[in-house]
């Protein structure tokens, strides 16, 4: 087949690209091959704290439930004082409750860990199904007196719909590749989900006043908790694992709009937190995971080359030029997607969704990157103002329940 020229200036860059994407990929893959589980038995006391604000009241029984299956020694809801539903919800379960009127996730959590009487804190979700082992699953890790957090596998509550099903490969892709390998080199975690996050107590306590009172060139923190105290456990010099063996379920938007709100939350987040941590010394006591950061932040960069490139093709009429590129996704994403399509082989057919998805997310990245002062949580009636968080509009539900019933029969099975 004989290309204009352009197509050899500009596509052998693009092949070079791809070779060194692949070459960073395989870095991680390696590694995340020979991540193990920690095996053996660790006792220690558990509490669970849940920040709890305006949660659809189904869910959350069906959580609170799932927690108290796992005989832990305490649950705490910090329940926001205008939710009244969630409230009534949790005075039908043994349970301790604690009232707040004040806005935000970060005092929550903090009012729910200071209350705690235990060695371990689990950070969690008011959306959040725990798997009935759990709570002896993500206890193993703490046997080495090093660990000073152990985060958990998740998968989506509820798989039908688009979104929800591009949610479920990615959430397998970030578990089977990202933090499978940042915990089989150098046990340290860039981010443990918040989703379910379990800290030593002590350790909490002794970053808290750095946890609460965070800023980012001058303006006050308002979301970002997860990686936060992700970040301030390591930068104390105690490791972070993941425990893939500890599997819990969370809801994910199911509309577009909230998708965006929150993926531009998390990626500001992000931004934020790896920016500043590869500033300081001690994420280079971890080559690996600067790395990770590094090849984290240039890969939204690079993702929307190929895209480009295809739709230049596209325009020129080089049809098949522009099949191979689009047979090359699908076999090559399938490939990194292993891990997942052997759990749910249809997802073979949403490949090209998911590929058509990460661009969407690396545009909201760079979007993430230009705004990163913003300060908004965008999926709760919370923001910062003038330096203070405070509670703004109205209440916006938009996860759409999935049946209730069939998907905890799935997960008591």
């Amino acid at each position: 087949m004989n290309l204009p020229l352009f197509y050899y200036v500009l596509g052998t860059p693009l092949g070079v690209l791809g070779l060194i994407r692949w070459g960073t990929w395989l870095i991680r893959r390696v590694p995340a091959v020979l991540y193990k589980p920690i095996a053996g038995d660790h006792d220690a006391s558990l509490a669970i704290v849940v920040p709890v604000y305006q949660e659809d009241p189904e869910i959350l029984a069906t959580a609170i439930e799932s927690w108290l299956a796992n005989r832990v020694d305490q649950i705490i809801l910090v329940v926001d004082v205008s939710d009244t539903t969630c409230q009534d919800v949790a005075a039908g379960y043994p349970v301790e409750v604690i009232i707040t009127d004040v806005p935000g996730k970060r005092d929550a959590l903090r009012r729910g860990w200071r209350a705690a009487r235990t060695e371990l804190v689990a950070l969690v979700d008011s959306d959040t199904i725990w798997a009935p082992d759990v709570a002896d699953e993500v206890r193993k890790p703490f046997a080495d007196p090093r660990i000073g957090g152990v985060g958990t596998r998740q998968s989506v509550y509820g798989t039908s719909g688009f979104l929800a099903r591009i949610t479920d490969m990615f959430l397998d892709h970030r578990y089977f590749d990202e933090n499978a390998s940042q915990s089989r080199l150098g046990r340290a975690v860039s981010c443990l989900s918040g989703r379910t996050a379990v800290y030593r107590r002590h350790v909490l306590v002794e970053i808290e006043d750095e946890f609460m009172n965070e800023t980012f060139w001058g303006v006050q923190a308002l979301s970002g908790d997860d990686k936060r105290l992700t970040t301030l456990t390591l930068e104390r010099g105690y490791l972070t694992y993941m425990q893939r063996t500890a599997e819990v379920w969370s809801t994910f938007p199911t509309r577009w709009k909230v998708f965006f709100r929150q993926r531009l939350r998390w990626a500001r987040n992000t931004w934020r937190s790896d920016l500043r941590a590869l500033s300081k010394p001690w994420v280079w006591r971890h080559p690996f995971l600067a790395y990770t950061m590094i090849d984290k932040g240039l890969s939204g960069f690079t993702l929307l080359l190929g895209p480009g490139f295809l739709v230049y093709s596209l325009v020129s009429g080089n049809w098949i030029f522009s099949l191979v590129l689009v047979a090359w996704w699908q076999l090559s994403r399938a490939a990194k997607l292993l891990p997942h399509i052997r759990r749910r082989p249809s997802s073979l057919f949403f490949v090209l969704g998911y590929v058509a998805v990460s661009w969407v997310m690396a545009l909201i990245k760079m979007y993430a990157l230009v705004t990163i002062r913003t300060q908004r949580w965008g999926t709760r009636q919370v923001a910062v103002e003038n330096g203070h968080v405070v509670r703004t509009g109205t209440v916006d539900l938009a996860v759409v329940i999935p049946d209730q019933h069939a998907e905890r029969e799935r997960i008591a099975a």
